[in-house]
């Protein structure tokens, strides 16, 4: 690249709140593939909770903040395909007719991290070395919204990952934003069902685009003891990255 990439990243809340190591691994690789990151700290919720909680008119407001926060941004990027997605598929139907356009530019440079790096960039080795046998999970979001499938396998494949692929990895792992809270009975065997796919495969790891399936994954294994650990790939190939982290500092 003769001119680093600008790139804002948008931590999402489960990242924020649940999985910070998923955001530093964010920016390594970014900074790996010769970017230029920053975060703008007005950044909030994407707004995807309430509007699956049937409250469009409150995932409006967080969608205009969205907007105000990255709208001077030269490209927007996540380690969620959930939250990308609501940005691509949601903003331009929930705001005002007057802030429909600025909506669509703003999804318009909106990116998914892998989709971003490898779609974007064109970059798949970000000199990380992996030596681990993983197993995917297409989250549903990412693949069915935003097309989010061959670009983290590239990334890993590039890493030296053995990709081992499981019995439907296109599946739902059962999340579903608030489905997993309101039901349950349908929720966890769903769960239940990847982590035995994932664990027939053989592999160290079950990894994903999107941390809030990661963590209902994880959530289930420690119920059940079933299957590899879940990582976000993003956290996999930090790990990998050839200069170490200082101790104490995650991934």
């Amino acid at each position: 690249m003769s001119e680093a990439a600008r790139v804002s990243l948008f931590a999402t809340c489960v990242v924020d709140q649940v999985m910070p190591e998923t955001g530093v691994a964010t920016v390594r690789l970014l900074e790996a593939a010769g970017c230029t990151v920053d975060f703008p700290a007005a950044q909030s919720c994407c707004g995807q909770p309430a509007l699956s909680a049937g409250e469009p008119e409150a995932a409006a407001v967080l969608a205009r903040h969205f907007l105000d926060t990255f709208e001077g941004s030269d490209a927007i990027v996540a380690p969620s395909g959930s939250c990308a997605a609501m940005v691509h598929h949601w903003y331009d139907r929930l705001v005002d007719p007057f802030d429909r356009e600025r909506a669509r530019a703003v999804a318009g440079k909106t990116y998914e991290l892998a989709q971003y790096l490898v779609d974007v960039l064109g970059c798949t080795d970000l000199g990380a070395r992996v030596d681990a046998a993983v197993t995917v999970h297409d989250a549903c979001h990412g693949l069915r919204n935003l097309g989010v499938k061959a670009a983290p396998r590239l990334l890993l494949e590039a890493s030296g990952a053995t990709i081992v692929e499981m019995v439907e990895p296109e599946t739902c792992c059962g999340f579903g934003g608030t489905f997993a809270v309101e039901h349950g009975a349908v929720s966890a065997p769903l769960a239940d069902d990847k982590l035995t796919h994932a664990a027939e495969t053989g592999v160290d790891y079950l990894v994903s685009s999107d941390g809030a399936c990661l963590a209902h994954l994880e959530g289930r294994r420690r119920r059940t003891h079933t299957g590899p650990e879940p990582v976000h790939y993003a956290v996999l190939l930090a790990r990998g990255l050839p200069v170490p982290l200082p101790a104490g500092t995650a991934p």
